[in-house]
């Protein structure tokens, strides 16, 4: 069953295989990014609290998944690589930390741009805030152990680990707002019985996010 893709592990076979797949994945992201675009800006009306600032959502929520996403597949990609130490592995670990620092910071930086208007101030030690900018470090800190290890192999090894041992902010993270008292919002999407968002912002909510994933891949 895993014949078809054990061949893959191989990096010469991987290349090949991004290669074919690297323009598919451009274009699809080219076009879910105009779609959602449009449906944020011209489509989805303004919200009756924040007005026009809540189409920031349109990149700020996508970020927010895809820090989380990233690190989760950086941790499990360095998790295979340390146990099974297959070198893609350590190759995908080691190329998603810088993505994932990107859209951790982008994440940050547009709720802190939407939490000025709605809270009155740029920063707030908020829980969920606070364990977003600790994922920032730790993407941070595997990237600083990456480059101070001359050796690829150990630098591989000790990458992984700490991926590993950062894994347990993701559910802090994600349940940060169920846990404690904080000013961000519950979920509004992630519901289980009901999204409490409007299908007019559903939609381009769902697209941008699509579009990230597509641009990662």
């Amino acid at each position: 069953m895993f014949g078809k893709f054990d061949k893959y592990a191989a990096p010469e076979n991987f290349y090949l295989l991004s290669c074919k797949l690297v323009p598919w994945f451009a274009w699809a992201c080219v076009l879910l990014i105009v779609s959602g675009v449009a449906g944020g800006l011209f489509w989805s009306p303004p919200d009756y609290q924040q007005g026009e600032s809540v189409r920031i959502i349109y990149i700020h929520v996508p970020s927010a998944w895809m820090s989380l996403f990233i690190y989760i597949v950086m941790a499990s990609a360095g998790f295979v690589g340390f146990v099974w130490k297959v070198k893609i592995a350590d190759a995908v670990a080691r190329g998603s930390a810088p993505l994932g620092a990107s859209f951790t910071f982008l994440a940050l930086a547009t709720g802190s741009l939407w939490g000025k208007p709605m809270w009155g101030t740029w920063w707030v030690w908020d829980a969920r805030l606070t364990s977003e900018l600790i994922l920032l470090f730790l993407y941070l800190g595997y990237m600083a152990l990456q480059s101070a290890i001359e050796d690829r192999r150990m630098a591989a090894r000790a990458g992984a680990v700490l991926a590993m041992i950062g894994v347990v902010n993701i559910p802090i993270i994600h349940y940060s707002v169920e846990w404690w008292s904080t000013l961000h919002q519950g979920a509004t999407v992630s519901k289980i019985d009901a999204p409490s968002i409007h299908v007019s912002m559903l939609i381009p909510l769902l697209l941008m996010a699509l579009a990230f994933k597509c641009f990662y891949a």
